[in-house]
């Protein structure tokens, strides 16, 4: 899996629904440096 092109979809999609990074992470119950991580292809465990 090539965590760079996931994370900028990732990036992506939660900006094309105008959601901040705060709010895409309350949602799904973890921290904003997780979305953070995920989104600069840093890990997506």
């Amino acid at each position: 899996m090539d965590c760079i092109k996931t994370g900028r979809l990732l990036a992506k999609l939660r900006k094309e629904k105008g959601l901040t990074q705060r709010e895409v992470a309350d949602a799904l119950g973890i921290s904003n440096k997780t979305i953070s991580k995920w989104e600069t292809g840093g890990s997506l465990r």
